[in-house]
């Protein structure tokens, strides 16, 4: 990635807080919990699983400059949310922790030297990573979340409709 192309997409990664807020706002808080299938998150999981990324993202990025060609650490996701107990944290925590990790790492990959952007650090299951590799992957990460929250907004709206509600009527508090 050229440093055009990497400026325009740090841009895009400073801006997701922006973009997770903004997309929570669509979703009545009362339905947070909602689980489209049992195998499936909810809104809330989804938030706290995107502040733990962020929370990986950020020792990894440090690490791949730190200590380039380390392994990293791979996690289970599914294990996270079931035994952190993500349904007992609270979201507007992991919000805020989500909206610093970002802010911070923003400022520090903006001061990175150009060499540094080549750096690899190993992944376990993907193999080799540049940092370059690593903010595609983080830059796509909470796009791709808040995708997943709306699926999961869209298919509460059918299940209140299901449910006998009248569609005209807002099911909004």
């Amino acid at each position: 990635m050229n440093s055009d192309e990497r400026n325009k997409q740090l841009a895009v990664y400073a801006r997701a807080g922006e973009d997770l807020t903004g997309a929570l706002r669509a979703f009545p808080k009362t339905m947070w919990t909602f689980k489209p299938g049992p195998d499936r998150w909810s809104i809330h999981e989804i938030l706290l699983h995107i502040a733990d990324s962020e929370a990986n993202g950020f020792v990894r990025c440090r690490r791949a400059v730190a200590e380039p060609g380390e392994t990293i650490m791979a996690y289970d996701q599914e294990k996270w949310v079931a035994g952190l107990r993500y349904l007992e944290q609270d979201s507007e925590d992991a919000l805020l922790l989500f909206k610093l990790l970002r802010k911070i790492n923003t400022r520090f990959l903006k001061s990175l030297p150009a060499s540094a952007w080549a750096n690899i650090m190993m992944h376990p299951e993907r193999g080799p990573v540049t940092l370059d590799d690593w903010l595609d992957i983080y830059t796509a990460h909470t796009p791709a979340h808040i995708k997943q929250m709306q699926a999961t907004h869209d298919a509460w709206l059918a299940a209140q409709q299901g449910k006998g509600a009248d569609p005209g009527q807002s099911l909004y508090p």
